[in-house]
This record gives structure tokens, sequence and C-alpha cells, in this order.
């Protein structure tokens, strides 16, 4: 049964631990790439800096390209109403919250497919 990490350290290294790492970055540049915002997360990349560059990525999409970011919430399938309880009062902690959202909805679609191919 998938049970969703409680925050992206954990996350991360339950991708790790069930050999999905790859498979999740996979997804990521995927996912991304689909809805026009073009990231190339490199294969060899460390969970620190996958987690310091999504972060970073989200804080640019938020900060400056609001409607991209939204089109890519709505690609991923991440859950509006999990988005509607953030506090969006300070964009880099807003950001933090988001791309830990993105990685467990991620992290989810590669579960299941690896569960049940």
């Amino acid at each position: 049964m998938f049970i969703a990490p409680i925050n992206t350290d954990l996350l991360l290294q339950e991708a790790e631990k069930e050999t999905l790492y790859v498979n999740l970055i996979v997804q990521l540049n995927k996912d991304f790439n689909l809805a026009n915002e073009a990231v190339d997360f490199p294969i060899s990349l460390n969970p620190d800096e996958l987690k310091v560059q999504l972060h970073e990525k989200i804080y640019r999409l938020i900060q400056y390209k609001f409607a991209e970011y939204l089109n890519l919430l709505y690609i991923i399938d991440v859950s509006e109403e999990e988005i509607k309880k953030l506090d969006g009062s300070d964009l880099v902690i807003l950001a933090q919250q988001v791309a830990f959202l993105i990685l467990k909805r991620e992290w989810q679609k590669v579960w299941f497919r690896n569960k049940y191919k």
C-alpha cells in the first residue's frame, strides 16, 4: 500500500531505498517538459542537490511566471486542495512546500508504475 512520506528528505530516502530515485528524476524531467518548463535534472544529481534545484525552479516560477507555475501544477496533477492549504505569505517557504507536493505526486506516480507494471 502506498504511504506518502511526510517530508522531502524522507521521500528522497524512500526513493533511493526502493531504487526508484532515477525514475523519480526522469518523471520530474518529463512532466516539467510537458508543461513547457524545460528542466534537465541530471540522473547523477544527489538528493540534496535535487531538493535545492527544484526549490529554486519553483520559487522562480511563482515569482516571475505565475501562469506557467499553475500550468505545471495542473500537468503534474498536484492536489488543488493541498495547494490551497498553504500559507503564501513567505515565498521561500511556499516554494519549499510546493516543491514537496510536486515530489510527493511524482513519487506516487513512480511508485505505482513500479508496483503494478
